[in-house]
């Protein structure tokens, strides 16, 4: 039997249903004995796996008694699970604030990001996050510092557990975001972390002219336990792609953004110069 994988829309599920295990005070061992099921079926089906019929779904998603909304939804997600990639419709209208994107990219094990138009949102500085949310036409003036907030607090993942690499074109570097002051405190921010040992930050020059990249920016994110995903976002949607043949186009196309970025010192060049204002 050939092993089966994990995808973004199935873990989502798994989650789902987990939750509603758990609410049943029993443990997915005797969940598994009462249903007269291996366990191995309840690990694989929590793990986005599949292994399951929907018939199979329903008996277990009654037996833990599951609303009829919760039903209803994990059913729809259950359907989905097979399909090559997932668009997300955020109720709030803001892609990068979705549990599902939060949650991947703090249990990712690299992080690989290209940014064409700003500073990547994990490296913003609060002020600069501030400035860039109260720009978007989704999000309520009311609800911009709690969105700007939320946004900076993602930055808590820069830590040593996990790899990042950046890459940046120089023209969201020259982009003036707010005031000239928060302006050079985020290109100094990106200085202060480019040291560390964890975090690559590789500047596209403007000279390099039309590059693999023009056509937006993307994350990829890689995991050890199960496959790598792409994820994209729009003004109000969010898109996860997982199926082998997009995830290599995307890789191909960060190998292109590579061969013709600066390299980590030379980005810190760039940086300096924009800050003396060359």
């Amino acid at each position: 039997m050939p092993k089966r994988s994990s995808s973004v829309v199935g873990r989502e599920f798994g989650n789902g249903v987990r939750k509603i295990i758990e609410r049943t005070g029993l443990t997915q061992r005797r969940i598994a004995e009462l249903l007269g099921w291996q366990e191995a079926k309840i690990s694989d089906l929590l793990a986005g796996k599949g292994g399951v019929s929907e018939m199979e779904v329903r008996e277990l998603l009654a037996f833990c008694q599951a609303t009829v909304e919760e039903r209803s939804h994990l059913i729809a997600l259950f359907l989905e699970s097979g399909e090559k990639g997932w668009l997300q419709f955020p109720e709030d209208g803001v892609p990068d604030q979705v549990r599902t994107f939060i949650e991947h990219e703090k249990s990712a094990k690299k992080i690989i990001a290209w940014s064409p138009t700003l500073v990547p949102g994990v490296l913003q500085i609060p002020e600069y996050a501030y400035v860039v949310t109260a720009a978007s036409p989704v999000i309520e003036a009311a609800d911009v510092p709690t969105v700007a907030a939320a946004r900076s607090a993602r930055a808590k993942i820069l830590d040593g557990s996990r790899q990042f690499v950046f890459y940046v074109h120089e023209f969201a570097l020259r982009l003036q975001v707010g005031g000239v002051e928060v302006w050079r405190e985020q290109l100094a921010h990106l200085l202060r972390v480019s040291v560390r040992s964890y975090i690559s930050i590789r500047i596209i020059p403007a000279s390099a002219g039309i590059h693999a990249g023009t056509s937006g920016g993307f994350y990829v994110m890689e995991f050890a336990k199960f496959p790598t995903v792409v994820y994209l976002e729009t003004l109000n949607r969010c898109l996860f792609l997982d199926d082998a043949d997009t995830v290599e186009v995307y890789e191909t196309t960060l190998k292109k953004l590579a061969a013709v970025a600066s390299d980590e010192e030379q980005s810190r060049a760039v940086i300096d110069n924009i800050l003396e204002g060359n």
